[in-house]
C-alpha cells in the first residue's frame, strides 16, 4: 500500500512540475534541428538547451512550434519564419512525432532519408522552400503517412513510384519543382476506393509527363520553323532547277553550233 502512496505521488509531482526530463531521443532531435537551422530573425530563440532537457511536461510544450502528447514531442510546425539552413537527419530521432510541417520558409540541402523512421508519420510538408535533390523513396516506410507536400522547390528526378503504395495517402503535391519522367500510375491514376490526385499535384515540372497531365506538346519544329524551311528549300529548289535549265540551254546551245558548223563545212567546195 505504501509502495502504490510513493508511485501516485511520484506521478502527480512530475505532473505538476516540468522537472520530470523529456526523452533523450526527442532532446537529441531537437538540439540537432536547431543546430542545422539558421534564424536570422529569432522566430526560436526560446529554442535553447536547457529547454530541449525539458520540452513536455504531459501535453504542456515549452518550446514555441512543437506540440506534446504524453511527454513526446508529436508535432513541429516552424511555418513561414524564415528559416535557412538545412533539414537534419537526426529528425528521425523525435520517433513520436505525427506532422512535420517546415512549410514556407528557405530551407536547402536535401530532404533526408533518415525520416523514413519516423513511422508514426501522417503529415510532412516541406513545401515552399529551395530543397533540392530527389524525393526520398524510403518515405514509403512511413506507412502512416496521410499528407506529402512538397511543392514549390528545386526537387530533380523522377516522382518513386514506391510511393503509391501509400495507401492512406490522401493528399499529395509536387507541383513547381524540376521533376522529370513519368508519373507513376500508382499516383497518377489510383483504382480502387483510393484518393485521386488531379493535375494541380504535378503540374510546374517541365520534363514530367503522363496522366493526369495533359500530353505533352510537341517538342519538333514550330510551324514558323517548318514554312521557313519549306520556303528555304522551295528557293533552293528553285535556283537549282533554274541553274539546270541554263546550262541545259548552254550544252544545247554548243551542240547547235558545233552542227551547224558541221553543215557548213560539208557545203563547202574543195579547192
Amino acid at each position: 500500500m505504501a509502495g502504490c502512496m510513493l508511485i501516485l505521488f511520484f506521478l502527480l509531482t512530475c505532473a505538476g512540475l516540468p522537472l520530470c526530463s523529456s526523452d533523450p531521443n526527442d532532446e537529441a532531435c531537437l538540439t540537432h534541428l536547431s543546430q542545422s537551422l539558421k534564424d536570422p530573425y529569432k522566430n526560436l530563440q526560446n529554442w535553447t538547451k536547457s529547454k530541449f532537457s525539458n520540452a513536455c511536461n504531459g501535453f504542456t510544450s515549452y518550446l514555441p512550434g512543437a506540440t506534446c502528447n504524453n511527454g513526446r514531442i508529436y508535432k513541429l510546425s516552424l511555418t513561414n519564419l524564415s528559416l535557412q539552413g538545412s533539414i537534419s537527419p537526426y529528425l528521425s530521432n523525435c520517433t513520436n512525432l505525427q506532422s512535420l510541417d517546415l512549410s514556407s520558409n528557405a530551407l536547402t540541402g536535401s530532404i533526408p532519408a533518415d525520416l523514413q523512421y519516423l513511422v508514426n508519420l501522417a503529415v510532412l510538408n516541406l513545401s515552399a522552400n529551395r530543397l533540392a535533390g530527389e524525393i526520398p523513396p524510403q518515405l514509403t516506410l512511413c506507412a502512416y503517412l496521410n499528407v506529402i507536400d512538397l511543392h514549390d522547390n528545386l526537387l530533380t528526378g523522377q516522382i518513386p513510384q514506391q510511393l503509391g503504395l501509400l495507401v492512406r495517402l490522401s493528399a499529395f503535391d509536387v507541383s513547381n519543382n524540376k521533376l522529370s519522367g513519368p508519373i507513376p500510375a500508382s499516383l497518377g491514376n489510383r483504382s480502387g476506393n483510393l484518393p485521386k490526385f488531379n493535375a494541380s499535384s504535378f503540374e510546374g515540372n517541365k520534363d514530367l509527363y503522363g496522366y493526369p497531365l495533359p500530353p505533352m506538346k510537341s517538342k519538333g519544329l514550330s510551324v514558323l520553323a517548318i514554312v521557313g524551311i519549306g520556303l528555304g528549300s522551295g528557293f533552293a529548289s528553285l535556283v537549282i532547277s533554274f541553274t539546270g535549265v541554263c546550262i541545259w540551254l548552254k550544252v544545247t546551245e554548243h551542240k547547235m553550233a558545233l552542227d551547224q558548223e558541221g553543215k557548213i563545212s560539208q557545203l563547202m567546195p574543195d579547192y
